[in-house]
Protein backbone atom coordinates (compact mmCIF):
# COMPACT_ATOMS: atom_id res chain seq x y z
CA UNK A 1 0.00 0.00 0.00
CA UNK A 2 1.36 3.43 -0.95
CA UNK A 3 1.71 6.27 1.54
CA UNK A 4 -1.20 8.03 -0.18
CA UNK A 5 -3.48 5.01 0.18
CA UNK A 6 -2.37 4.46 3.77
CA UNK A 7 -3.26 8.03 4.73
CA UNK A 8 -6.63 7.74 2.97
CA UNK A 9 -7.35 4.57 4.92
CA UNK A 10 -6.31 6.26 8.17
CA UNK A 11 -8.69 9.16 7.48
CA UNK A 12 -11.54 6.73 6.91
CA UNK A 13 -10.89 5.05 10.24
CA UNK A 14 -10.62 8.20 12.35
CA UNK A 15 -13.43 10.19 10.72
CA UNK A 16 -15.69 7.56 9.18
CA UNK A 17 -14.85 8.72 5.68
CA UNK A 18 -11.82 9.93 3.78
CA UNK A 19 -13.17 13.49 3.44
CA UNK A 20 -11.72 14.01 -0.02
CA UNK A 21 -13.15 16.12 -2.79
CA UNK A 22 -11.56 16.63 -6.18
CA UNK A 23 -11.07 20.03 -7.79
CA UNK A 24 -10.05 20.18 -11.47
CA UNK A 25 -6.79 22.04 -11.98
CA UNK A 26 -8.54 24.07 -14.67
CA UNK A 27 -10.91 25.53 -12.06
CA UNK A 28 -7.93 26.81 -10.06
CA UNK A 29 -6.36 28.41 -13.12
CA UNK A 30 -9.70 29.81 -14.28
CA UNK A 31 -10.74 31.23 -10.89
CA UNK A 32 -7.26 32.45 -9.97
CA UNK A 33 -7.13 30.94 -6.49
CA UNK A 34 -7.84 27.62 -4.83
CA UNK A 35 -10.53 28.95 -2.48
CA UNK A 36 -12.70 30.18 -5.35
CA UNK A 37 -12.02 27.00 -7.31
CA UNK A 38 -13.26 24.84 -4.42
CA UNK A 39 -16.45 26.88 -4.13
CA UNK A 40 -16.99 26.85 -7.90
CA UNK A 41 -16.59 23.08 -7.92
CA UNK A 42 -19.37 22.71 -5.34
CA UNK A 43 -21.66 25.18 -7.11
CA UNK A 44 -21.29 23.19 -10.33
CA UNK A 45 -22.09 20.03 -8.38
CA UNK A 46 -25.28 21.48 -6.86
CA UNK A 47 -26.34 23.41 -9.97
CA UNK A 48 -28.74 20.71 -11.18
CA UNK A 49 -29.65 19.22 -7.79
CA UNK A 50 -32.18 21.87 -6.76
CA UNK A 51 -35.91 21.13 -6.72
CA UNK A 52 -36.69 24.79 -7.37
CA UNK A 53 -37.95 25.64 -10.83
CA UNK A 54 -35.77 28.75 -11.02
CA UNK A 55 -32.61 26.67 -10.57
CA UNK A 56 -31.47 28.29 -7.33
CA UNK A 57 -30.16 26.25 -4.41
CA UNK A 58 -29.28 27.47 -0.94
CA UNK A 59 -26.46 26.95 1.51
CA UNK A 60 -25.87 28.69 4.83
CA UNK A 61 -22.38 29.90 5.64
CA UNK A 62 -22.26 27.31 8.39
CA UNK A 63 -23.03 24.58 5.85
CA UNK A 64 -20.28 25.82 3.51
CA UNK A 65 -17.87 25.77 6.44
CA UNK A 66 -18.83 22.22 7.42
CA UNK A 67 -18.74 20.98 3.84
CA UNK A 68 -15.63 22.59 2.35
CA UNK A 69 -14.02 24.42 5.31
CA UNK A 70 -14.49 27.93 3.92
CA UNK A 71 -15.28 30.80 6.26
CA UNK A 72 -18.05 33.31 5.60
CA UNK A 73 -15.41 35.86 4.57
CA UNK A 74 -13.90 33.41 2.06
CA UNK A 75 -17.30 32.46 0.63
CA UNK A 76 -18.33 36.11 0.22
CA UNK A 77 -15.04 36.96 -1.48
CA UNK A 78 -15.19 34.01 -3.88
CA UNK A 79 -18.88 34.48 -4.69
CA UNK A 80 -18.26 38.14 -5.57
CA UNK A 81 -15.43 37.01 -7.81
CA UNK A 82 -17.66 34.49 -9.62
CA UNK A 83 -20.46 37.05 -9.92
CA UNK A 84 -18.05 39.53 -11.48
CA UNK A 85 -17.07 36.88 -14.01
CA UNK A 86 -20.79 36.57 -14.73
CA UNK A 87 -21.32 32.86 -14.15
CA UNK A 88 -23.04 32.87 -10.74
CA UNK A 89 -26.14 34.68 -9.53
CA UNK A 90 -27.26 35.08 -5.92
CA UNK A 91 -30.53 36.04 -4.27
CA UNK A 92 -31.54 36.38 -0.65
CA UNK A 93 -34.58 34.17 -0.10
CA UNK A 94 -36.17 32.47 2.87
CA UNK A 95 -35.11 28.92 3.68
CA UNK A 96 -36.47 27.15 6.73
CA UNK A 97 -38.02 30.44 7.79
CA UNK A 98 -34.76 32.43 7.73
CA UNK A 99 -33.25 34.68 5.03
CA UNK A 100 -30.55 32.62 3.33
CA UNK A 101 -28.34 33.24 0.31
CA UNK A 102 -29.41 31.19 -2.73
CA UNK A 103 -27.03 30.45 -5.60
CA UNK A 104 -27.49 29.72 -9.28
CA UNK A 105 -24.93 28.74 -11.91
CA UNK A 106 -25.44 30.19 -15.39
CA UNK A 107 -24.50 26.97 -17.13
CA UNK A 108 -24.34 28.34 -20.69
CA UNK A 109 -22.19 31.31 -19.69
CA UNK A 110 -19.94 29.08 -17.62
CA UNK A 111 -19.33 26.66 -20.49
CA UNK A 112 -18.71 29.50 -22.93
CA UNK A 113 -16.45 31.30 -20.48
CA UNK A 114 -14.34 28.29 -19.60
CA UNK A 115 -13.96 27.24 -23.24
CA UNK A 116 -12.90 30.77 -24.10
CA UNK A 117 -10.40 30.59 -21.26
CA UNK A 118 -9.04 27.41 -22.82
CA UNK A 119 -9.06 29.11 -26.25
CA UNK A 120 -11.52 26.57 -27.63
CA UNK A 121 -14.20 28.03 -29.95
CA UNK A 122 -17.65 27.82 -28.37
CA UNK A 123 -19.12 26.51 -31.63
CA UNK A 124 -17.19 23.28 -31.13
CA UNK A 125 -19.00 22.65 -27.85
CA UNK A 126 -22.57 22.54 -29.19
CA UNK A 127 -22.84 18.90 -28.21
CA UNK A 128 -21.84 19.47 -24.59
CA UNK A 129 -24.73 18.95 -22.16
CA UNK A 130 -24.83 19.39 -18.41
CA UNK A 131 -24.67 15.63 -17.81
CA UNK A 132 -21.35 15.53 -19.65
CA UNK A 133 -19.79 18.69 -18.21
CA UNK A 134 -17.45 16.91 -15.83
CA UNK A 135 -16.32 14.51 -18.54
CA UNK A 136 -15.76 17.34 -21.02
CA UNK A 137 -13.75 19.39 -18.55
CA UNK A 138 -11.69 16.33 -17.73
CA UNK A 139 -10.82 15.98 -21.41
CA UNK A 140 -9.90 19.66 -21.64
CA UNK A 141 -7.60 19.45 -18.65
CA UNK A 142 -6.14 16.09 -19.76
CA UNK A 143 -7.34 14.67 -16.49
CA UNK A 144 -5.09 16.92 -14.42
CA UNK A 145 -6.84 17.31 -11.09
CA UNK A 146 -5.83 18.46 -7.67
CA UNK A 147 -7.11 16.53 -4.69
CA UNK A 148 -7.63 18.33 -1.44
CA UNK A 149 -8.91 17.19 1.95
CA UNK A 150 -10.72 19.00 4.72
CA UNK A 151 -7.74 18.24 6.93
CA UNK A 152 -5.33 19.99 4.57
CA UNK A 153 -4.72 23.72 4.88
CA UNK A 154 -1.48 24.09 2.94
CA UNK A 155 -2.39 22.71 -0.48
CA UNK A 156 -2.66 26.19 -1.95
CA UNK A 157 1.13 26.51 -1.69
CA UNK A 158 1.56 23.38 -3.81
CA UNK A 159 -0.68 24.12 -6.80
CA UNK A 160 1.51 24.15 -9.87
CA UNK A 161 1.64 27.35 -11.94
CA UNK A 162 -0.84 29.16 -9.68
CA UNK A 163 0.59 31.97 -7.53
CA UNK A 164 -0.61 31.28 -3.99
CA UNK A 165 0.18 34.74 -2.63
CA UNK A 166 0.16 37.99 -4.66
CA UNK A 167 3.37 39.37 -3.17
CA UNK A 168 4.32 41.42 -6.22
CA UNK A 169 0.90 42.99 -6.67
CA UNK A 170 0.61 43.97 -3.00
CA UNK A 171 4.10 45.44 -2.71
CA UNK A 172 3.82 47.23 -6.06
CA UNK A 173 0.56 48.78 -4.89
CA UNK A 174 2.25 49.93 -1.68
CA UNK A 175 5.20 51.39 -3.57
CA UNK A 176 2.88 53.24 -5.93
CA UNK A 177 0.67 54.66 -3.18
CA UNK A 178 3.34 55.45 -0.59
CA UNK A 179 6.14 56.41 -3.02
CA UNK A 180 8.35 53.69 -1.58
CA UNK A 181 10.63 51.09 -3.13
CA UNK A 182 10.16 47.84 -1.20
CA UNK A 183 10.99 44.46 -2.73
CA UNK A 184 8.32 41.80 -3.09
CA UNK A 185 10.79 38.97 -2.47
CA UNK A 186 11.80 40.08 1.02
CA UNK A 187 11.39 37.18 3.46
CA UNK A 188 9.90 39.32 6.23
CA UNK A 189 7.43 40.95 3.85
CA UNK A 190 6.36 37.62 2.40
CA UNK A 191 5.94 36.05 5.84
CA UNK A 192 3.65 38.91 6.93
CA UNK A 193 1.54 38.67 3.78
CA UNK A 194 1.26 34.89 4.15
CA UNK A 195 0.25 35.23 7.80
CA UNK A 196 -2.56 37.65 7.00
CA UNK A 197 -3.81 35.63 4.02
CA UNK A 198 -3.80 32.48 6.14
CA UNK A 199 -6.17 34.37 8.45
CA UNK A 200 -8.60 34.76 5.54
CA UNK A 201 -7.69 38.22 4.27
CA UNK A 202 -7.45 38.86 0.53
CA UNK A 203 -5.75 41.14 -1.98
CA UNK A 204 -8.46 43.81 -1.75
CA UNK A 205 -7.99 43.93 2.03
CA UNK A 206 -4.28 44.70 1.63
CA UNK A 207 -5.08 47.46 -0.85
CA UNK A 208 -7.63 48.98 1.51
CA UNK A 209 -5.15 49.00 4.41
CA UNK A 210 -2.58 50.68 2.17
CA UNK A 211 -5.18 53.23 1.04
CA UNK A 212 -6.34 53.94 4.59
CA UNK A 213 -2.91 54.49 6.07
CA UNK A 214 -1.50 56.33 3.04
CA UNK A 215 -4.32 58.85 3.27
CA UNK A 216 -3.52 59.37 6.96
CA UNK A 217 0.28 59.20 7.07
CA UNK A 218 1.62 60.23 3.66
CA UNK A 219 3.20 63.68 3.86
CA UNK A 220 3.32 63.67 7.67
CA UNK A 221 6.93 63.42 8.79
CA UNK A 222 6.16 61.69 12.08
CA UNK A 223 4.16 58.88 10.48
CA UNK A 224 5.32 58.62 6.88
CA UNK A 225 8.20 56.28 7.69
CA UNK A 226 5.69 53.71 8.97
CA UNK A 227 4.23 53.18 5.50
CA UNK A 228 6.10 49.90 5.23
CA UNK A 229 5.18 46.20 5.20
CA UNK A 230 6.41 45.56 8.74
CA UNK A 231 3.90 48.06 10.11
CA UNK A 232 0.98 47.79 7.70
CA UNK A 233 0.82 44.00 7.48
CA UNK A 234 1.55 43.24 11.14
CA UNK A 235 -0.83 42.18 13.90
CA UNK A 236 -2.84 45.43 13.71
CA UNK A 237 -3.80 44.70 10.10
CA UNK A 238 -7.49 44.10 10.83
CA UNK A 239 -7.71 47.31 12.82
CA UNK A 240 -6.18 49.28 9.96
CA UNK A 241 -8.55 47.54 7.55
CA UNK A 242 -11.63 48.67 9.43
CA UNK A 243 -10.55 52.28 9.75
CA UNK A 244 -12.20 54.84 7.56
CA UNK A 245 -9.71 56.45 5.22
CA UNK A 246 -8.67 59.72 6.78
CA UNK A 247 -6.71 62.76 5.65
CA UNK A 248 -3.13 63.48 6.49
CA UNK A 249 -4.26 66.17 8.93
CA UNK A 250 -5.82 63.46 11.05
CA UNK A 251 -2.41 61.96 11.63
CA UNK A 252 -1.38 65.07 13.54
CA UNK A 253 -4.61 65.28 15.52
CA UNK A 254 -4.38 65.44 19.29
CA UNK A 255 -6.82 62.53 19.44
CA UNK A 256 -5.14 59.49 20.95
CA UNK A 257 -4.19 56.91 18.32
CA UNK A 258 -2.14 53.74 18.32
CA UNK A 259 1.56 54.20 17.64
CA UNK A 260 2.99 51.84 14.99
CA UNK A 261 6.10 51.59 17.15
CA UNK A 262 4.04 49.74 19.77
CA UNK A 263 3.07 47.10 17.21
CA UNK A 264 6.65 46.58 16.05
CA UNK A 265 7.92 46.66 19.62
CA UNK A 266 5.55 43.90 20.66
CA UNK A 267 6.68 41.77 17.72
CA UNK A 268 10.34 42.23 18.68
CA UNK A 269 9.58 41.41 22.32
CA UNK A 270 7.80 38.21 21.28
CA UNK A 271 10.71 37.19 19.05
CA UNK A 272 13.20 37.92 21.85
CA UNK A 273 11.21 35.86 24.34
CA UNK A 274 11.07 32.96 21.91
CA UNK A 275 14.85 33.10 21.42
CA UNK A 276 15.37 33.15 25.18
CA UNK A 277 13.15 30.09 25.60
CA UNK A 278 15.09 28.21 22.93
CA UNK A 279 18.43 29.17 24.51
CA UNK A 280 17.16 28.13 27.95
CA UNK A 281 16.03 24.81 26.52
CA UNK A 282 19.41 24.19 24.91
CA UNK A 283 21.21 25.08 28.14
CA UNK A 284 18.92 22.77 30.12
CA UNK A 285 19.70 19.89 27.76
CA UNK A 286 23.42 20.55 28.11
CA UNK A 287 23.18 20.57 31.91
CA UNK A 288 21.28 17.28 31.83
CA UNK A 289 23.87 15.70 29.55
CA UNK A 290 26.72 16.92 31.77
CA UNK A 291 25.00 15.44 34.83
CA UNK A 292 24.65 12.10 33.12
Amino acid sequence: MSNYQAIRELLKRVSGQDNVFTVPRLYVQYAGDLTTAILLNQIVFYSDKSKRKDGFFYKTYKEWDEEICLTERQVRYSINKLKNIGIVETKLKKANGAPTVHYKLDYDKFVESILTFCQIPFEQSVGIHSDNLSESLTEITTENTTETTTETTTLIDNVTNVPSHPFQEIVSYLNDKAKTNYRANGKKTQSLIKARMNEGFHLDDFKKVIDNKSSQWLGVTKWESFLRPETLFGNKFEGYLNEKGGTSSEATSTTKRSDPKDDEGQSRISETNERRKRIAGIQSNRDTNNTI
